[in-house]
C-alpha cells in the first residue's frame, strides 16, 4: 500500500476538483494545436528547416547566456574583498582595546560598528561611557593580523569616532567587566596590600603612588576624592592620599566610581593580610621562618636596624644613614600595605634577621633586601628575593629592579642566582639591576629551583 492510500481513520477524504481537470484538458488541447501548426509550417513551408534550425540555435544561445550570467553573479557575491575580508578568512588575528568618542545620537554606534566590520574586525566586548560632549565607547576587538593600529584608527574615524586610542590586548581582557571587578574586589577583601594592584588592573597602564598624611612635597589629603581628566586623587583609608595618573588616556566617570568603590571596600574591612609561616632550612643548615610582615613588625625591624652595621645600612639605603630616627620612620613606610609587600625572616630565637621588600613604584616594581650582618652569606637574602620575584610575577609585573652599589656583591649574586635576563646600569657608583620576569621561569622560581 502506497503513502497516498494511507488515509487516517475518520479523516475526511480528499476533495475532487473538476475545475482543475478541465484546465488540464484545455492545456493539453492547446499544446497539441500548437505542435500541429509548427509541424505544418516546417513540412509545407519553403523555409521550414531554416526556421527550425534558427529556433534551436536561439534557444541554445539563450541557455548558455543564462548559465554564464548566473555563475558571474554568484562569483561576485561570494568573492572576498580586501576591505570586507572576514576574520575567518584572515591568516591570524590580534586582540586590541579601542576607546573612541562618538556623537550622542541614534545611529552613531551602528555607524562605528559598520565601519569596523568593513575591515573584517570582530567586536568581542563593548562598554559605553556617556559624557556631556558625547559618548566614549570602549571596545575589545579581534582584528586580522595585517591590520595596523593606524588602519583601525582610520576605520573608527570613518565611522564617526574621534580621539581614538588603541592598545594591544591579551586573553585576560576577554573577561567581562563585572566579572573582573568582582575578582578584584575579592582579592582586595583578602589582603590590604592588593588595593594598589587591584586599582592598576582595573584602570590599565597607570602610575599609582601613595603618600602618607603630611608627607613632604604633597598637597595634603583632599577633603573629597578628586578627578581631573588624567589624574585621580583618592583618600587612603589608612591616612594619606592615593594618586593615580594616566597621562595617555583620560579617566571616565565610570572608572572614577569603580576606583572609589574599591577604596571604600578596603576602608570598611580594615587592615588584613593572610598569615602563613614557612620554616626553611638554608644551605648552611640554619632554619628561619619566613612570613608576610606589616606594621606589627615595626619594633622588631627597628631592633634589627640597631644591630646592623653602618656599612650594611648604607648599602640598603644607598648612602650613609646619619639619622637613625629617619631610617626608622622609613621602615614604617616600607611595612605599610599601600607601598608594596614585605617578607620577614625570623631566627628560631624569635629575632628578626632579614627583610625583603617588593615596592610599587608608579608603573615599575622595585625589590630591596636588608640582612643583619651576622646572617649574611647564608642564603636567606637569596630566598627572600626569589619569593619576592614570584610575588611580582603573580601581580602581573614584567620586570623588577634593584638599586644598590656596585660594591654590593651579595645583591649582585642574588640577582644573578634568579636565572632571569638581567640589565645593568651604572651611574656614579649606583648600580641598577633590572630582571625581566619571563613566564617560563616563574614555575621554576616558585618551586625554589636555582
Amino acid at each position: 500500500m502506497t503513502d497516498t492510500d494511507a488515509t487516517p481513520a475518520g479523516a475526511p477524504g480528499r476533495a475532487h476538483h473538476w475545475r482543475r481537470d478541465l484546465a488540464e484538458l484545455a492545456a493539453l488541447f492547446t499544446a497539441v494545436a500548437a505542435a500541429d501548426c509548427v509541424a505544418d509550417t516546417v513540412v509545407h513551408g519553403p523555409d521550414g528547416p531554416v526556421l527550425l534550425a534558427g529556433s534551436a540555435a536561439a534557444l541554445l544561445a539563450t541557455a548558455g547566456f543564462h548559465t554564464w550570467w548566473h555563475r558571474r553573479r554568484r562569483a561576485r557575491s561570494t568573492a572576498p574583498t580586501p576591505e570586507a575580508a572576514t576574520p575567518e578568512a584572515a591568516v591570524g588575528s590580534t586582540l586590541w582595546r579601542m576607546r573612541t568618542t562618538v556623537r550622542d545620537e541614534p545611529g552613531s554606534l551602528a555607524a562605528l560598528c559598520l565601519a569596523l566590520a568593513g575591515r573584517g574586525v570582530d567586536i568581542l566586548a563593548l562598554q559605553t561611557h556617556p559624557l556631556a560632549e558625547g559618548t566614549v565607547d570602549e571596545l575589545l576587538l579581534r582584528a586580522p593580523d595585517g591590520l595596523t593600529a593606524d588602519a583601525l584608527a582610520r576605520a573608527a574615524e570613518a565611522g564617526g569616532g574621534r580621539e581614538t586610542w588603541l592598545e594591544r590586548a591579551d586573553a585576560h581582557d576577554l573577561v567581562d567587566a563585572p566579572t573582573r571587578v568582582l575578582d578584584l574586589a575579592t582579592r582586595t577583601a583578602l589582603d590590604s596590600a592588593e588595593l594598589p594592584l587591584a586599582l592598576r588592573r582595573l584602570l590599565g597602564r597607570c602610575a599609582i603612588r601613595s603618600a602618607p598624611a603630611g608627607a613632604a612635597g604633597t598637597a595634603g589629603v583632599p577633603a573629597e576624592d578628586e578627578w581631573r581628566e588624567t589624574v585621580l586623587r583618592l583618600r587612603d583609608p589608612s591616612g594619606g592620599t592615593i594618586t593615580i595618573e594616566r597621562p595617555h588616556l583620560p579617566f571616565t566617570p565610570a572608572e572614577f566610581a569603580r576606583a572609589r568603590a574599591l577604596v571604600e571596600l578596603d576602608a570598611r574591612l580594615g587592615p588584613r593580610f593572610p598569615r602563613r609561616d614557612d620554616v626553611l632550612t638554608l644551605p648552611a643548615g640554619d632554619e628561619v621562618t619566613v612570613r608576610r610582615a606589616d606594621t606589627g613588625d615595626l619594633a622588631a625591624a627597628k631592633a634589627m636596624h640597631e644591630r646592623c652595621s653602618p656599612a650594611t645600612l648604607a648599602l640598603r639605603y644607598h648612602g650613609p644613614v646619619r639619622d637613625v630616627a629617619a631610617a626608622d620612620r622609613y621602615l614604617g613606610h616600607l611595612l605599610g600595605p599601600r607601598f608594596g609587600r614585605t617578607l620577614a625572616a625570623y631566627a628560631p630565637s624569635g629575632r628578626l634577621v632579614a627583610l625583603g621588600h617588593l615596592l610599587w613604584d608608579g608603573e615599575e616594581t622595585e625589590v630591596a633586601l636588608l640582612v643583619e650582618d651576622a646572617w649574611q652569606r647564608r642564603g636567606v637574602g637569596a630566598e627572600l628575593l626569589r619569593r619576592l620575584v614570584v610575588m611580582a610575577a603573580e601581580a602581573g609585573c614584567e620586570s623588577v629592579y634593584a638599586v644598590t652599589r656596585a660594591s654590593n656583591t651579595g645583591m649582585v649574586a642574588a640577582m644573578r642566582g634568579l636565572g632571569l635576563p638581567l640589565d645593568y646600569q651604572v651611574e656614579e657608583g649606583t648600580l641598577v639591576i633590572t630582571a625581566r620576569v619571563t613566564p617560563a621561569a616563574v614555575p621554576r622560581l616558585a618551586a625554589g629551583r636555582p
